[in-house]
């Protein structure tokens, strides 16, 4: 492990202190030295967001009782310029020493979480920067409230200063979440990378068993790259009654999970698949990027129409690693794509918003869903795992199983990443593609920009497989509702677009109350009774309670859109199809 010494910090030097006086409120003290600077004021501001996560999540709110001194404790006056920027009148003086507290209580793999358990820390929310300083090293000490006693990081420790650890910039900073408390730490050798893994919460984990899953999934991932970038990693992971996400970072990743679910083959085969998720992005998202993302703006958005290639590939391999590592089989891990067919041919705002729109526009809509985000938006992560699928069926075809979006990724990985030390422009990346694979896939990137529907087979035949629709052929009628129970009520969450319900004008937080006469059942049994019997064009008389007031609406139902996919092998398949197919799929 590489140690650093003070000595190595150039003037100016910006040392953080983080300490809990009362973790059990949910707070953490920060004190902030900046010395060598000797300006008349100095600027700090609070990230507003955090690489990774595309929200702005306005972490300076949790900001409070902010105040700045000189090393003789002498105040400095402060004010407040703009949400996230305090100015500092510093009068030339070599020291300058801030004090603020920060509240954490937030459940999420991006946001603070205090208690007197532990401390989960995350970076953009939690270290101020001197503006026009992002490229400048910090020092951060830790200090564990009393009944703590480890702490987690990818961050390195300086030499001869416990829990004190370097890093080099801001960037780096803001992307190296600190885990503070009693969690259980035991590490793995993967790809020639010590990995740590801090479990919190608790759980029923085999270790010995996860240990050996995770080296298998970075032993993987690494050989689609040929190169791990790192010589230490940590998985930080959260263990919840319920809970999951992820968030991946440059040498570590903070993971969700429910603690009693490592027993329960399904749930622990999600658990691996997230692990491969945030894994990949160490190679992908981290270091082959789009372009607009990075160096960061964090004090706005930074907007990229990509996150269909860099979340949405990324979606692709996380199941194709956990298939080649045998965590899948063949029939389980066609079943999980043709889940993402599902969901993204089922919802109806894939036919309202492209993918890379839906990436462009992830500020405003991803993050904040609400009941109409099914009929106006789409998964950049489905969709564009969906997409990777078509790119590598195509390339594979094309080069007759030479070549694969393996070898795209890691040419793309040295291009870019390694050569160019810089981000790529998606015209670039299409370019790159093309050269490998020896045929155009405009195709491909073209359909990421509009709505037009995606001829799956297309592509899945080339390879001895074919996706079909169950529901095709038959005439099933579309009330077109997703309900509740609230309170002994049958309430509307949502109104599909084009439905028997949508034109007949249901309303989200209506209540049903009856049809046709018939009074509905809070268990749902008349209400699917009545469905099961009716037929497409058929009118329902629909009371409904809304705001108090009963109405009474007069539903068509229309034919329901909706299809049943699967993936199942080509009937008839040639010899080439089925090889290319043992090439997709092998192990």
């Amino acid at each position: 492990m590489a140690t650093f010494t003070s000595s190595a910090l150039a003037a100016p030097r910006i040392l953080f202190e983080v300490s809990f006086k009362e973790p059990q409120a949910h707070y953490a003290e920060i004190k902030m030295e900046i010395s060598g600077l000797r300006k008349d004021y100095i600027d700090i501001k609070m990230p507003v967001w955090t690489p990774g996560s595309y929200l702005v999540r306005e972490y300076s709110r949790h900001v409070e009782s902010l105040e700045a001194c000189d090393e003789a404790g002498e105040r400095m006056p402060v004010k407040k310029i703009s949400k996230n920027t305090w100015r500092i009148t510093a009068g030339k003086k070599d020291q300058v020493i801030v004090n603020y507290r920060i509240y954490g209580f937030e459940v999420s793999v991006r946001t603070n979480f205090i208690d007197d358990a532990h401390a989960f820390l995350s970076p953009a929310a939690t270290f101020m920067y001197v503006d026009g300083l992002l490229d400048h090293p910090a020092e951060v000490t830790i200090v564990p409230y009393r009944t703590w006693s480890k702490i987690s990081t990818g961050l390195e420790p300086v030499a001869g200063k416990p829990n004190t650890f370097h890093a080099p910039d801001f960037d780096i900073l803001f992307d190296s979440p600190i885990e503070v408390g009693n969690q259980d730490i035991f590490t793995f050798e993967a790809a020639g990378v010590h990995h740590e893994i801090a479990m919190v919460g608790g759980g029923n984990y085999d270790k010995e068993r996860l240990k050996s899953d995770c080296a298998a999934i970075v032993e993987e991932a690494t050989r689609i790259f040929g190169v791990n970038p790192n010589k230490r990693y940590v998985f930080i992971v959260h263990n919840y009654q319920s809970g999951g996400g992820g968030l991946e970072h440059l040498n570590s990743t903070v993971l969700g999970a429910s603690r009693n679910g490592y027993q329960n083959e399904r749930s622990y085969v999600g658990f691996l698949g997230l692990v491969a998720h945030e894994y990949f992005h160490l190679w992908h998202v981290k270091r082959l990027r789009p372009i607009e993302l990075g160096p960061f703006d964090y004090d706005a958005e930074n907007y990229t129409t990509a996150l269909w290639i860099m979340e949405g590939f990324t979606a692709y391999y996380d199941n194709l690693i956990l298939r080649r590592c045998g965590f899948l089989s063949e029939n389980a891990y066609l079943q999980a794509l043709a889940g993402d067919v599902n969901t993204v041919e089922n919802r109806a705002g894939n036919r309202i918003q492209p993918v890379a729109l839906a990436s462009f526009d992830a500020w405003i809509k991803y993050y904040r869903p609400d009941e109409n985000s099914a009929n106006t938006s789409v998964s950049y992560y489905n969709k564009g795992a969906l997409l990777a699928m078509m790119l590598d069926l195509k390339i594979l075809a094309a080069t007759q199983g030479q070549k694969r979006l393996d070898d795209v990724l890691k040419a793309a990985y040295e291009e870019f990443y390694v050569k160019k030390q810089r981000g790529f422009e998606e015209h670039e990346l299409q370019a790159l593609i093309e050269d490998i694979a020896g045929v155009s896939v405009a195709d491909i990137f073209r359909a990421a920009h509009t709505v037009e529907p995606l001829d799956y087979n297309q592509y899945l035949n080339a390879v001895g497989y074919e996706l079909v629709d169950h529901n095709r052929g038959h005439e099933l009628p579309d009330f077109g509702v997703s309900t509740s129970v609230s309170d002994g009520r049958i309430v509307v969450t949502g109104v599909n677009r084009g439905s028997g319900a949508w034109d007949g004008g249901i309303n989200v937080k209506d209540e049903l109350i009856a049809i046709n006469g018939e009074r509905l059942d809070n268990g749902g049994r008349e209400l699917n009774r009545i469905l099961q019997t009716a037929a497409v064009g058929d009118k329902l008389d629909v009371l409904v309670a809304r705001d108090g007031k009963l109405r009474e609406l007069s539903i068509t139902l229309n034919r329901d859109t909706k299809g049943a996919f699967s993936i199942i092998p080509l009937q008839h398949a040639t010899a080439e199809q089925e090889s290319l197919g043992r090439i997709w799929l092998s192990r």
